[in-house]
């Protein structure tokens, strides 16, 4: 501020960047006319404050600068500038995670429970098939299932039947049995094969092929049979007919079996190579039944029915079927439909035949030497009697059979 030589201060001039009142006012950058900082009076009669400067239309100031078109520009992070850090990471914890199994695992368990229940309800039992009757073996140590394979065509339809090449046979028979001991103790189970053409006593009916007593009785007179000539006390069976079959091996996706010999039956629809192979329903059905190959084929026929039935169990009880519903499901409607056992047999029981099975049980059939000839003309084949007494006698005491009778085959 400029003073005269007296030293008192002379009047502001217009420009000299004061106001009245004493405040200073607004200088643009960079010079030029100071915007006008007077108050303007409302009607009240004080002052209103001015407004500050507004843009010129068609452009917007950003960082000092006009930009014409309207729209505003973002701001540029300058070079070298580094950006915001980030918030630390979150980390899942152990014990989240021994939550996350925890409950998965208890999922899997009520699953499983709600399937268990469901397949013991869906079980077919068979009234009377182990009831009491006079002189019947008394209980022996471990369990001793009666596996039968039954010939019945009962749910399949005229075009499965020429398909799977079942014929028309009417009735029902069986078509394979198998006995099953389960010991006690820590040593294999035991699954020994009972020709069907076994020349055998059968209560009431005098010496006839075994298969007879099925057709005679059903599964209640050939339970008693079996009971009879092995001296052996029956606590389960379990029945299951063609259409049954070839459903449980479709359910878990196939069985895998080693072809020993290739096979060429068209009465069983079979033509199979050597080796190694996954078999489907029907085929794993034509395996079983075929009499083809071998010396002696009803005898290879008992050997291949033990190796299918301990892969199709096996695989059945395995954890990649039982875990998966999109196989167990399927496995527990093609058993249940399908599988006939004695009214005291449930679930859990079905339960222990599997893990039984997946243990590879010793597998064998029964000694024999020989044929005789029974009732109505026909022939049958005569088991050893002493080789026999010792294989069951083993089974009856709950003891591993001597090496010297199981069949190496």
């Amino acid at each position: 501020m400029r003073s005269p030589g007296d030293g008192r201060p002379l009047p502001p001039r217009p420009g000299d960047g004061l106001r009245s009142g004493g405040a200073p006012a607004h200088r643009p950058p960079g010079g030029g006319p100071a915007a006008p900082t007077h108050r303007l009076p409302n009607h009240s009669g004080s002052q209103v404050p001015p407004e500050p400067p507004q843009p010129p239309k068609g452009g917007s100031r950003v960082y000092g600068r006009e930009r014409s078109g309207g729209s505003p520009m973002r701001p540029l992070r300058s070079r070298g500038a580094e950006r915001p850090p980030k918030g630390p990471r979150r980390r899942i914890s152990g014990k989240a995670i021994g939550g996350i199994i925890a409950g998965l695992l208890v999922v899997l368990l009520v699953a499983g429970v709600g399937l268990f229940f469901w397949i013991d309800s869906r079980l077919t039992g068979i009234e009377g098939v182990l009831d009491e009757y006079p002189g019947r073996p008394a209980d022996t140590p471990g369990t001793n299932w009666l596996l039968v394979g039954s010939d019945s065509r009962k749910g399949l339809t005229a075009a499965q039947r020429r398909k799977l090449a079942t014929g028309r046979a009417a009735g029902q028979r069986t078509d394979s049995m198998m006995l099953l001991h389960i010991p006690e103790g820590s040593d294999k189970p035991t699954l020994v094969s009972l020709p069907r053409d076994s020349a055998v006593t059968i209560p009431g009916r005098g010496r006839d092929k075994l298969n007879s007593a099925y057709a005679y009785g059903g599964p209640k007179l050939l339970a008693r049979t079996v009971e009879s000539v092995t001296g052996v006390h029956v606590d389960h069976y379990m029945e299951i007919g063609f259409a049954g079959f070839v459903g449980i091996v479709d359910a878990v996706g196939g069985v895998e079996i080693n072809v020993r010999a290739a096979v060429d039956d068209p009465k069983a629809g079979l033509k199979l190579k050597k080796g190694t192979q996954v078999l489907n329903g029907s085929q794993a059905l034509g395996y079983v039944r075929t009499r083809k190959g071998g010396a002696l084929p009803d005898f290879e026929r008992t050997k291949r029915q033990r190796q299918f039935l301990s892969a199709v169990v096996k695989k059945a009880a395995s954890p990649g079927v039982l875990i998966n519903p999109f196989t167990s499901i399927p496995l527990a409607m093609s058993a249940t439909d399908s599988v006939e056992v004695d009214s005291g047999t449930g679930a859990f029981n079905l339960l222990s035949l599997g893990l039984a099975m997946g243990d590879s049980p010793v597998t064998t059939v029964v000694p024999f030497g020989g044929n005789e000839v029974v009732a109505g003309g026909g022939s049958a084949v005569k088991w050893d009697r002493e080789k026999a007494l010792a294989l069951f006698n083993a089974l009856k005491e709950d003891k591993p059979v001597p090496k010297e009778v199981i069949d190496a085959g």
